[in-house]
Protein backbone atom coordinates (compact mmCIF):
# COMPACT_ATOMS: atom_id res chain seq x y z
CA UNK A 1 0.00 0.00 0.00
CA UNK A 2 1.31 3.29 -0.98
CA UNK A 3 -0.06 6.52 0.50
CA UNK A 4 -3.47 4.83 1.35
CA UNK A 5 -3.97 3.03 -1.91
CA UNK A 6 -3.17 -0.37 -3.11
CA UNK A 7 -1.56 -0.96 -6.03
CA UNK A 8 -0.03 -4.81 -7.61
CA UNK A 9 3.19 -5.32 -8.43
CA UNK A 10 3.57 -6.30 -12.32
CA UNK A 11 7.08 -7.58 -13.11
CA UNK A 12 6.44 -7.46 -16.87
CA UNK A 13 9.54 -7.48 -19.12
CA UNK A 14 9.72 -4.17 -19.82
CA UNK A 15 9.69 -2.92 -16.30
CA UNK A 16 12.99 -5.55 -15.15
CA UNK A 17 14.44 -4.00 -17.82
CA UNK A 18 14.13 -0.74 -16.66
CA UNK A 19 15.11 -2.29 -13.12
CA UNK A 20 18.27 -3.99 -14.39
CA UNK A 21 18.90 -0.59 -16.00
CA UNK A 22 19.57 1.19 -12.86
CA UNK A 23 20.14 -1.31 -10.62
CA UNK A 24 22.68 -4.07 -12.52
CA UNK A 25 22.10 -7.32 -12.88
CA UNK A 26 19.55 -8.66 -11.76
CA UNK A 27 20.96 -11.90 -10.79
CA UNK A 28 23.26 -10.14 -9.20
CA UNK A 29 20.64 -8.66 -7.22
CA UNK A 30 19.05 -11.49 -6.42
CA UNK A 31 22.16 -12.67 -4.63
CA UNK A 32 22.33 -9.95 -2.51
CA UNK A 33 19.08 -10.52 -1.73
CA UNK A 34 20.38 -13.79 -0.66
CA UNK A 35 23.23 -12.77 1.50
CA UNK A 36 20.83 -10.21 3.59
CA UNK A 37 22.66 -7.14 1.15
CA UNK A 38 19.99 -5.28 0.03
CA UNK A 39 19.89 -1.39 0.47
CA UNK A 40 16.67 0.43 0.82
CA UNK A 41 17.56 2.12 -2.21
CA UNK A 42 17.31 -1.06 -4.46
CA UNK A 43 14.67 -2.63 -2.62
CA UNK A 44 12.38 0.91 -3.31
CA UNK A 45 13.59 0.99 -7.12
CA UNK A 46 12.79 -2.79 -7.81
CA UNK A 47 9.34 -2.50 -6.14
CA UNK A 48 8.99 1.34 -8.04
CA UNK A 49 9.87 -0.34 -11.03
CA UNK A 50 7.13 -3.20 -11.25
CA UNK A 51 4.51 -1.05 -10.27
CA UNK A 52 2.42 0.07 -13.59
CA UNK A 53 3.24 3.14 -15.08
CA UNK A 54 -0.08 4.61 -15.92
CA UNK A 55 -1.08 4.97 -12.22
CA UNK A 56 2.72 4.41 -10.64
CA UNK A 57 3.30 6.81 -7.20
CA UNK A 58 6.11 8.69 -7.38
CA UNK A 59 9.26 6.87 -5.93
CA UNK A 60 9.69 9.02 -2.33
CA UNK A 61 6.18 7.71 -2.18
CA UNK A 62 6.97 4.49 -2.41
CA UNK A 63 10.30 4.87 -0.40
CA UNK A 64 8.22 6.33 2.88
CA UNK A 65 5.59 3.16 1.96
CA UNK A 66 8.87 0.47 2.57
CA UNK A 67 10.30 2.53 5.48
CA UNK A 68 6.04 1.91 7.01
CA UNK A 69 6.10 -1.73 6.26
CA UNK A 70 9.75 -2.04 7.81
CA UNK A 71 12.91 -3.64 5.88
CA UNK A 72 11.66 -6.99 6.77
CA UNK A 73 7.85 -6.47 5.89
CA UNK A 74 9.09 -5.40 2.24
CA UNK A 75 11.11 -8.02 1.90
CA UNK A 76 8.14 -10.14 1.20
CA UNK A 77 7.35 -8.43 -1.83
CA UNK A 78 10.75 -7.94 -2.61
CA UNK A 79 10.98 -11.51 -2.49
CA UNK A 80 7.92 -12.22 -4.45
CA UNK A 81 9.58 -10.19 -7.45
CA UNK A 82 12.71 -11.59 -7.26
CA UNK A 83 11.20 -15.91 -7.28
CA UNK A 84 9.58 -14.69 -10.04
CA UNK A 85 12.55 -13.49 -12.22
CA UNK A 86 14.15 -17.14 -11.00
CA UNK A 87 11.57 -19.28 -11.77
CA UNK A 88 9.70 -17.49 -14.71
CA UNK A 89 5.96 -17.44 -14.85
CA UNK A 90 4.37 -21.15 -13.65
Amino acid sequence: MVAGVTHVLRPSFENLVLAEAELGSLFALVERAAAGALTLTEMTALLWHCLPAENRPDRIAVGKAVLAMGLVGATAPVRSVLAQVLQGEQ
